[in-house]
């Protein structure tokens, strides 16, 4: 599972919500938010904003290129 479907993961956790409560607030389909998860798609750069914005995150952390302090990774 890569960082971004980890990520995300745990931002739902962290809410309480189910997929449905959050897939309508952010007006995306319940499916795209479960394929996101389970790593079956990744989302378009709009999606990922949208993402950012609705969990108060940036994209770099989203994607798992920021760290949880607030560092970047190092990229090989």
């Amino acid at each position: 599972m890569n960082d971004f479907c980890v990520r995300l993961k745990e931002l739902i956790q962290n809410t309480g919500k189910q997929h449905t409560q959050i897939s309508s607030e952010i007006n995306v389909s319940k499916q795209k938010i479960s394929h996101w998860v389970t790593g079956y798609c990744e989302p378009c750069i709009d999606d990922l904003i949208i993402l950012a914005n609705y969990f108060n995150v940036s994209i770099d952390y989203l994607v798992g290129y920021e760290q949880e302090d607030g560092t970047l990774k190092k990229i090989k």
